[in-house]
């Protein structure tokens, strides 16, 4: 017959996992404090990320170019936070100069560009439709 009862250890193992799950989310959070603390640029995504959101609901955007635009500031920001990352470790593992420490920056770096030329290039598919729109009222 199965119980429909917890076992003690049960009851623990649950509850230790639980507690690690919500410290997970903790470093988590705790890193994107640490990531728009001191990163100009992740200040300079979101700001513009911000905006773009605002215009999204003035622009009465679908669904769809909504689930579009989520994507790309997700993808914007998390590509910011990976070379945030990098550097940090990169900055641990080499304080010194080595030109190895400073290509792994620099293509950290390339990632983020990618993704906002790419973000840029999304922006004017949504965007330019209903700006060009709403410039032909007047």
């Amino acid at each position: 017959m199965v119980s429909d009862q917890f076992t003690t250890p049960q009851v623990c193992s649950l509850a230790m996992y639980l507690n690690k799950r919500v410290k997970s989310f903790k470093y988590a959070f705790k890193g994107i404090i640490i990531l728009f603390s001191t990163q100009p640029n992740a200040k300079i995504h979101i700001c513009i990320a911000a905006i773009t959101v605002a215009l999204a609901f003035s622009f009465q955007f679908s669904l769809l170019k909504w689930a579009i635009l989520t994507l790309t500031i997700t993808l914007v920001l998390a590509a910011e936070a990976i070379n945030t990352a990098i550097e940090f470790l990169t900055d641990l593992v080499s304080p010194d100069y080595h030109p190895l420490a400073g290509k792994a920056k620099d293509v950290a770096a390339a990632a983020v560009l990618i993704t906002a030329i790419g973000a840029v290039v999304i922006g004017f598919c949504l965007f330019l439709p209903p700006l060009l729109e709403w410039v032909k009222q007047f």
